[in-house]
């Protein structure tokens, strides 16, 4: 069995994760919560959308660095004989922690215990966390996303597609290298699919045409 130290880590993880700086940095500026503004997530576009260019900015680059901090401290941990030092059973679920902590850190930025679970979405998060698992895939992943955004101009679409592509490129890579760690690629479909699955209310506008595009002017509020 994981020693005590593997819990410890995932539920601080989660903690990191439910620091949610758009809240926290829109409460400072006007005293609202970014939560009753433009499209009501508690995220980087959002405050884009309302507090204009160097919010959006700044929150944008606080939330991936929650992802980084988190998977660089906890490949830095598995790597140590601090956690598992002995069997092959130890050495697979070491493999695993950093994606077992990037998915907890996400959850925690989606659904953050110091504000009534109600987050964002985890995009820039999941951005952060995907670069310090294998920086190769991280970049593969962004430069789609990145690509349909700046195609399209909806962030919506980019995140949802990069979530797809995600998955997809992860599961390539194993059969490619001939690796396999389940609880990984359990941890990769989770990641991609609450990309996903928290665009919801966006597929849907997508689809009747009513989505808006990425735009940098600063709203009236």
């Amino acid at each position: 069995m994981p020693n005590t130290n593997s819990f410890i880590i995932v539920i601080i993880a989660y903690l990191i994760g439910s620091i949610n700086f758009s809240i926290l940095i829109s409460k400072a500026i006007s005293g609202k919560d970014i939560r009753e503004s433009g499209s009501g997530n508690a995220g980087a576009t959002n405050m884009l959308r309302t507090y204009g260019k160097k919010m959006g900015v700044i929150t944008l680059l606080l939330d991936v660095l929650k992802g980084v901090i988190v998977v660089l401290a906890v490949k830095t941990l598995a790597n140590s004989d601090i956690m598992y030092p002995d069997t092959h059973f130890d050495m697979e679920v070491n493999a695993a922690l950093p994606y077992i902590a990037g998915v907890c850190v996400i959850l925690g930025h989606n659904f953050p215990l110091y504000f009534g679970f109600k987050g964002g979405k985890g995009v820039a998060t999941s951005l952060g966390v995907v670069l310090m698992l294998d920086w190769k895939v991280g970049l593969i992943v962004a430069v789609c996303a990145i690509a349909v955004i700046a195609v399209t101009r909806y962030v919506s679409l980019g995140s949802i597609l990069g979530g797809a592509a995600y998955i997809i490129v992860e599961i390539v890579k194993a059969i490619a290298t001939k690796s396999y760690n389940i609880v990984q690629l359990v941890c990769v479909v989770i990641i991609g699919g609450l990309l996903i699955a928290r665009h919801h209310a966006n597929i849907k506008r997508l689809l009747s045409g009513t989505e808006n595009k990425l735009s940098f002017g600063k709203k009236e509020k």
